[in-house]
């Protein structure tokens, strides 16, 4: 790998474990709704004009329900819920809950006939499933297991998403359906977020944590990220997914104060173990016969995203939220 090749890792593996502790202070004082739109329409308007001055944006109105169907999935309600738990759980424990995403995306995959599981992926998966156990029932009260448990939509929407892109939508630039996306999920939360907006003035902390969120998070993230990709190829970029939940729980711990107790580092060594496994490419000879195996039906998206969570299905594609 280049030297810019690793700025760009470091760099993507940093800002993608960083919202974490951006969210946990910012819904301190703002409602998820508005933290939504405000990282959703400034992420929109701060991406703008790097589509729209490549005309990259007319092709996606022949694919509007799919976009809708994916911002629905990878963005309106992962996102709302992300935000939400975090008011009850730890930004590290989020972090790692989230890693969890290749692990969904594996079943998905399987399910979906797009890819298949042999017995070290079905380790990865067993071992994935124990991490989150691990973590939920020894570092989550009784009275934040509801908001750890909904992150379970977290983790199946941000699999779905790369799904639906490399179904639906793998013919359309990444960046104009990125961009489109977090347009129109704003436009959805709007109406709530005025509703629910700040009656104070806020502090200079929450401030400065949801300009970097939409700043740095978002918009100089997709940037940097597809930077990487052209750099060092999709599979080898797909391997900064597995260093943000640690900046995660590092910047939590050091940040905030929380805390990393015996369980949670056996949860993060079993789900990142359990993500590497279950989204290892397969054997030649595996790889083979898969690609001989059953092929997906053709269906519509609305009957139906940095990741490595549907890897074999879609190498190119990020998640949204990787946070």
């Amino acid at each position: 790998m280049t030297r810019r090749g690793w700025a760009l890792f470091v760099a993507v593996g940093v800002i993608w474990g960083l919202p974490y502790l951006l969210i946990r202070v910012s819904v301190r004082e703002v409602s998820p709704a508005f933290l939504v739109l405000v990282r959703t329409g400034g992420g929109a308007l701060l991406l703008a004009p790097f589509v729209v001055r490549r005309g990259a944006l007319a092709p996606l109105l022949a694919r509007w329900k799919a976009i809708a169907v994916f911002t629905l999935v990878e963005l309106a309600v992962p996102w709302w819920v992300l935000f939400n738990g975090e008011r009850k759980i730890t930004s590290s424990l989020a972090g790692l809950l989230v890693a969890a995403v290749p692990i969904s995306g594996a079943v998905i995959a399987r399910l979906t006939g797009t890819d298949r599981l042999d017995k070290q992926r079905a380790l990865g998966l067993f071992l994935g499933v124990a991490g989150v156990g691990a973590l939920v029932g020894f570092d989550v009260g009784t009275s934040d297991l509801l908001a750890a448990s909904s992150f379970l939509l977290v983790v199946i929407g941000y699999s779905l998403g790369p799904w639906i892109l490399s179904r639906y939508l793998s013919d359309l630039p990444r960046p104009s359906v990125i961009t489109a996306s977090l347009a129109l999920c704003a436009v959805v939360y709007a109406p709530v977020a005025v509703v629910q907006r700040p009656q104070h003035a806020l502090s200079t902390s929450v401030i400065a944590s949801m300009v970097a969120l939409t700043v740095v998070c978002t918009a100089v993230a997709f940037i940097a990220f597809f930077a990487l990709v052209a750099e060092v190829g999709p599979m080898r970029s797909l391997v900064v997914t597995y260093v943000n939940p640690a900046v995660a729980v590092l910047l939590g711990v050091l940040v905030l104060g929380e805390p990393f107790g015996v369980a949670t580092g056996i949860g993060f060594v079993l789900v990142l173990a359990g993500s590497v496994l279950a989204t290892r490419p397969l054997r030649s000879g595996d790889a083979v016969e898969a690609q001989a195996g059953p092929t997906p039906t053709t269906g519509s998206a609305v009957a139906t995203r940095s990741v490595p969570a549907v890897q074999a299905a879609t190498p190119t594609t990020p998640s949204v939220e990787a946070v």
